[in-house]
């Protein structure tokens, strides 16, 4: 698929993901909940396929690209799979008035999915985009940006432990890092 496409769809991602978001922080319902647990999955894989389309320097550089293959991957069978346990147990139980303990629930801390979505979104995607920068095309300039990008991942996984709050410096890495990869993706010429 062309790369300038997979861009596109990116923005596109991205856009819903945080409209979405917004809605959900707004009206705090169910039903905006469930289009965050599923565009969260999509994004998962949206960066499965980001990262599978990222140009290649050179043929010496196939074992950064497969172990950013394996990170990416990882990040997405655990997200689909917290997100897909929230959609089809965790709420539907809430729904039915269960008292479900609010350490298995998404969106309490400390929380057994928030734990693992971090350990996909944090870890695995922070090391998916450092060894992407290992192995990309130094004609998309992106290079540095995407160890920034790995750095702000892992950074909010490792300060998740100490604090909370200080997860959301990976949503700098993978959420807005993505935007600002898809728009400089779409700049470069040709790769």
């Amino acid at each position: 698929m062309n790369t300038k496409i997979i861009a596109k769809i990116g923005l596109l991602v991205g856009f819903m993901y945080f409209a979405t978001l917004i809605v959900q922080i707004m009206f705090n319902n169910n039903f905006t909940l469930y289009l965050v647990s599923i565009i969260t999955m999509l994004s998962g894989i949206y960066m499965t396929l980001l990262v599978l389309s990222f140009p290649v320097k050179n043929e010496d550089t196939q074992f950064y690209r497969s172990m950013a293959k394996i990170c990416v991957s990882a990040c997405m069978i655990l997200t689909s799979a917290v997100h897909f346990v929230n959609i089809a147990v965790i709420m539907p139980l809430l729904d039915r008035g269960l008292p479900i303990p609010e350490y298995f629930q998404i969106g309490k801390y400390p929380s057994v999915l928030m734990g693992i979505d971090y350990l996909g979104w944090g870890l695995f995607m922070g090391l998916a985009f450092i060894f992407s920068g290992c192995f990309i095309n130094a004609a998309t300039k992106l290079r540095k940006f995407l160890f920034l990008c790995g750095c702000l991942c892992l950074a909010g996984f490792v300060g998740f432990v100490f604090n909370e709050n200080l997860w959301y410096i990976a949503p700098l890495g993978y959420g807005i890092g993505t935007a600002v990869i898809c728009v400089r993706l779409l700049l470069t010429r040709a790769v």
